[in-house]
């Protein structure tokens, strides 16, 4: 996407949620409201990967976290017991994947829409904040749009701001947990 506008669309349309599992399912990069900050998100892959890497000129060292049902999540990950309990929320966990291909960071969001999207799509989605690798997260949808009209394919609008707080991310590799950024979900009680 370059030279043309990218669609525009409101969570609370009544066909937001076909356009969104539709786009994702194609390959394509969209801006979604995540149940935290706003976020770039595109079904999970190689070619979106390497989209979403190129889009915001990303270190390919850095992986992204992928937002995930409970289903998923469990299916690709072993999930500790104690982050199933607390799941849905604002919290990130790095867990080790099952077939030993290493570690894959994940959060079960809690938001309808997003458990909706993942359920249709059968399949998680990759979720980074909005901004060009190194500079501070766009929250404000004005500004959003101004950054990345034309670079990705659809924003999914709800409201002016989504938030301005990521998830916390804590590493479930190693124990006790460590807490790798403090954002909107309290950890403590995981970290023992």
């Amino acid at each position: 996407m370059s030279d043309k506008e990218s669609n525009v669309c409101y969570k609370s349309q009544a066909d937001a949620l076909d356009l969104t599992v539709r786009m994702l399912d194609e390959g394509k990069v969209l801006v979604l409201p995540c149940d935290t900050i706003y976020g770039l998100c595109a079904k999970v892959g190689k070619t979106t990967m390497e989209a979403l890497y190129a889009l915001k000129e990303r270190d390919q060292r850095k992986p992204f976290l992928q937002l995930a049902t409970l289903e998923q999540a469990e299916r690709l990950c072993e999930v500790p017991e104690d982050i199933k309990a607390v799941w849905p929320c604002q919290l990130t966990a790095i867990m080790r994947n099952r077939d030993g291909s290493g570690k894959t960071a994940i959060r079960v969001p809690d938001d309808p829409f997003l458990q909706n999207v993942l359920s249709r799509l059968g399949s998680p989605m990759y979720s980074t904040s909005v901004n060009m690798s190194g500079s501070a997260s766009l929250t404000n949808m004005t500004d959003i749009i101004y950054a990345f009209n034309g670079k990705v394919d659809l924003f999914v609008v709800d409201g002016e701001m989504q938030g301005t707080v990521p998830s916390t991310l804590i590493d479930c590799t190693v124990r006790p947990y460590r807490i790798l950024r403090s954002g909107g979900y309290d950890a403590t009680s995981l970290i023992r």
